[in-house]
């Protein structure tokens, strides 16, 4: 197979790259060279957002191309229009986030979706991206292309950072703010999955929307924070906290304290998905532990510190305000005053993201 990616060198690009490497296939990524792509791929320089960024593309033909972009979706209708006479075989890495807010339970791919424009450019909402860049393709693959719609995103190569911090602050160890419940579910879905059922899409020349994610009972917050404690071999103490309580005390989910969101609307907007469709067309879901034991591993090689994307900016919870918590948390506290859980300080536009 002549692969055709465009991006290579970070997170989920860079897992397709090595992936298809692995497979034998001819790999060629576009990207502007700010890292080294995988060994075994040939790189072009092109930016998309430059005047004669695609000119390195003008020549060429490979049997699929697989497409990571995230941001306005009118560079994906000029790479779509550039090579639909050159390419076998298109997928887009889109997001789950493409469905309206709230969404049905165990929604699958027919939910509403956010409106959009295949042209729009500049700054464009994360969501309406995703779907218009689905728009763009539709209209110059017709129902070939595949959109994997993918949820939250963990593994080797995170750029974001909310699995690293986890491990970051399990691995020193002590009392660890644990929100609860424990036995929350969580769907996500490994990097290396994500890239390995992409490939096999290709292979198979699927078409159409996905959802790509980790099957309902994959894993929950507790089976992720005790993975961590288990692969950094700290001493660390989770201290199970109801999700009432740490809303009470102030404490954002999702950008404080990442991954986890407490019970309610917005947690069943991220992670209840029908996933039949994808598992049915072979997606298959590794073990939480090895997820978790792999970052860590990537971690210790890189020094310990995760990459972050600039355009990605968190603030996770810092070590003193933990402490403070753990203390007050401690006490009695007064879960009569807690707000309910779907009143949450948090922005539909920060969880709308992979």
């Amino acid at each position: 197979m002549r692969l055709l990616l465009l991006g290579g060198t970070k997170f989920v690009g860079r897992a397709v790259a090595e992936e298809a490497v692995a497979r034998g296939w001819e790999v060629t990524a576009l990207n502007r060279g700010t890292q080294p792509a995988p060994e075994g791929v040939t790189v072009l320089r092109g930016d998309r957002t430059a005047e004669g960024g695609l000119d390195a593309l003008a020549a060429g033909e490979w049997d699929a191309v697989v497409d990571t972009w995230s941001w306005a979706p009118a560079a994906v209708r000029a790479c779509a229009r550039l090579l639909k006479d050159r390419v076998g075989h298109y997928v887009y890495v889109s997001s789950c986030s493409v469905y309206d807010y709230p969404k049905p339970a165990a929604a699958d791919e027919s939910a509403a979706v956010v409106g959009a424009a295949p042209d729009a450019t500049g700054e464009v909402p994360y969501a309406e991206a995703k779907r218009g860049a689905e728009l763009a393709l539709e209209e110059e693959f017709g129902g070939s292309a595949v959109y994997a719609r993918a949820g939250l995103v963990l593994g080797p190569y995170e750029n974001i950072g909310r699995l690293p911090y986890w491990l970051d602050r399990i691995a020193r160890g002590g009392p660890v703010l644990a929100p609860g419940p424990r036995e929350l579910p969580l769907q996500f879905i490994d990097a290396r999955d994500l890239a390995a059922w992409m490939l096999d899409a290709t292979a198979a020349r699927l078409g159409g929307p996905y959802n790509v994610v980790s099957p309902p009972g994959h894993a929950t917050i507790g089976a992720v924070l005790e993975e961590c404690v288990r692969a950094t071999g700290s001493d660390a103490d989770l201290r199970w906290t109801d999700p009432e309580r740490i809303v009470a005390a102030g404490v954002e989910p999702w950008t404080e304290l990442p991954i986890w969101v407490p019970p309610g609307e917005l947690h069943d907007y991220l992670h209840d998905a029908n996933v039949d469709r994808a598992v049915a067309d072979g997606l298959r879901c590794r073990p939480v532990a090895e997820t978790v034991r792999d970052t860590w591993a990537w971690l210790e090689s890189i020094g310990g510190r995760a990459p972050q994307r600039a355009d990605r900016p968190f603030a996770w919870l810092a070590a003193e305000r933990e402490a403070e918590l753990l203390k007050s948390l401690g006490s009695s506290g007064n879960r009569a005053s807690a707000p309910a859980v779907d009143q949450l300080p948090v922005r539909l536009d920060e969880v709308r993201q992979p």
